[in-house]
């Protein structure tokens, strides 16, 4: 059994019956067989069903967003933001796959000479609880007209948020193999990825948990996209618009309560302004509250989403505190129902310490302090992660020296750092490895197959 529980009370969900290897390998074979007919079909069909995949996202809006809501946490004005994100998501790639995917003819000895990108077969996504529409179809919508067919192995703590997404896809005419919903338990999943006929694997999720995804894939030669955590940092240096960055400093590190890999994780500020960064953060941090994330019109941040995701964040902060950083507001672990934790300000900390190292899974922000522009984009890069990165500045020349020295996959200039489907996100390092959505995304589940003529 999948048995969800909802972390604003604690209290278990209606459990859902999850999937036996048998029913797995079932499910995996119907996407299997479903694969050379939506092949075979003209991009413009596969294009129309992606537009009504869209139209049915944003019917089913609502109980996505209160589903997820129950299930993980997310405030219910996110949830709706998300789902409009991800029918944008299926437009996007329904309106320019066919120019993304267009054969380049390429010059060379032969009398004609070109690339082609074709469909590779049924493709796996495993995906996590945090953001379970977006990020399904961030993996769904280029996979799809590609010319793939996809199975969705949604968290297990996310089974109604999946089976409503499920059903949108089959409203849309994309069920009866093209799109398969695999309520499964994480037990299940690495024989899901050795089924033969799974030819790639999308992973979103953990470091740790990549490194067996990818370690899976690789002994069946199978292509994969991984993106991980991340230790994202913002540097802010003297001469920013200070209340600007702090505005969207929060905004990034409170999105879904904290619980997301692209979110600020550590500030570095240059010494003339560390101080007044620290109080500026501190009165925003300070003004949020925590509460009920299905009530309509609320503005409080949600839980975490669970409770060992709860303790563990409990767990950084406690030891940063003891290794000699300061806490200006937060860091107590709250004695009511549910999985909530208060928005906490660190301060003063220091390469080595744990909220410096580890991804921070929660409202928890490390600031740093650093003597000029050179130790700032050194502590920046003092990471084994490489998501996502950011600075803020009016020096143009600063702004670009620092978007190319910057260890990331994606780097933002007096911005935040966000996923759009028209950009390729990914990252570098423990971050993972491959691109989803732009024009890259697409053609990460291809055959590029070159085509010589004499």
């Amino acid at each position: 059994m999948l048995a969800p529980v909802n972390p604003t009370t604690g209290e278990r969900l209606p459990p859902v019956v999850g999937f036996s290897a048998e029913e797995s390998d079932a499910v995996i074979e119907r996407a299997v067989a479903a694969f050379p007919a939506w092949r075979d079909t003209e991009l413009s069909v596969r294009a129309a069903a992606l537009q009504n995949a869209a139209s049915a996202l944003r019917e089913q809006a609502e109980p996505l967003a209160l589903a997820m809501a129950s299930e993980m946490g997310k405030p219910y004005r996110e949830g709706i933001a998300e789902v409009e994100k991800s029918a944008w998501c299926a437009e996007y790639y329904a309106q320019n796959a066919a120019d993304f995917l267009k054969p380049e003819t390429l010059a060379s000895d032969a009398s004609n000479s070109y690339v082609c990108y074709q469909p590779l077969g049924t493709v796996l996504g495993i995906l996590p609880w945090n953001a379970p529409v977006w990020l399904a179809l961030r993996f769904l919508a280029p996979a799809l007209m590609a010319g793939n067919t996809c199975v969705m192995k949604a968290d297990p703590h996310v089974p109604a948020t999946a089976a409503i997404l499920a059903k949108a896809f089959a409203d849309a005419g994309l069920g009866n193999g093209i799109v398969e919903n695999l309520p499964i338990h994480n037990g299940l999943v690495a024989d899901a990825i050795a089924h033969p006929g799974i030819k790639a694997v999308s992973f979103t999720g953990s470091s740790q948990a990549g490194k067996k995804v990818a370690a899976l894939a690789a002994s069946g030669l199978k292509p994969a996209v991984l993106e991980l955590g991340g230790s994202d940092p913002c540097v802010v240096l003297a001469d920013a618009d200070l209340n600007a960055a702090c505005d969207v400093i929060t905004l990034s590190r409170m999105i879904n309560a904290g619980q997301s890999c692209i979110a600020v994780k550590r500030v570095i500020v240059e010494a003339a302004v560390y101080e007044s960064v620290c109080e500026r953060l501190y009165q925003r941090f300070s003004a949020l509250t925590t509460g009920d994330p299905s009530i309509k019109d609320s503005q409080a941040l949600g839980p975490i989403a669970r409770d060992d995701l709860q303790q563990q964040l409990h767990r950084q902060v406690s030891e940063t505190l003891l290794q000699g950083a300061r806490c200006l507001c937060g860091g107590d672990l709250p004695s009511g129902p549910g999985f909530f934790y208060p928005p906490t300000l660190l301060v003063d900390v220091e390469p080595g310490m744990t909220a410096f190292t580890e991804e921070t899974f929660g409202p928890v922000l490390a600031v740093s302090k650093a003597d000029d522009f050179e130790q700032a984009m050194q502590l920046a890069n003092t990471t084994d992660y490489g998501l996502g990165a950011s600075i803020w500045t009016q020096s143009a020349d600063k702004a670009q020296a620092a978007a190319h020295r910057l260890a990331a996959g994606q780097v933002a200039v007096n911005g935040i750092v966000k996923t759009d489907p028209r950009l390729p996100s990914g990252g570098i390092g423990l971050s993972g490895y491959g691109r989803e959505l732009g024009p890259q995304g697409i053609r990460e589940f291809v055959n590029v197959k070159q085509i010589w003529i004499a």
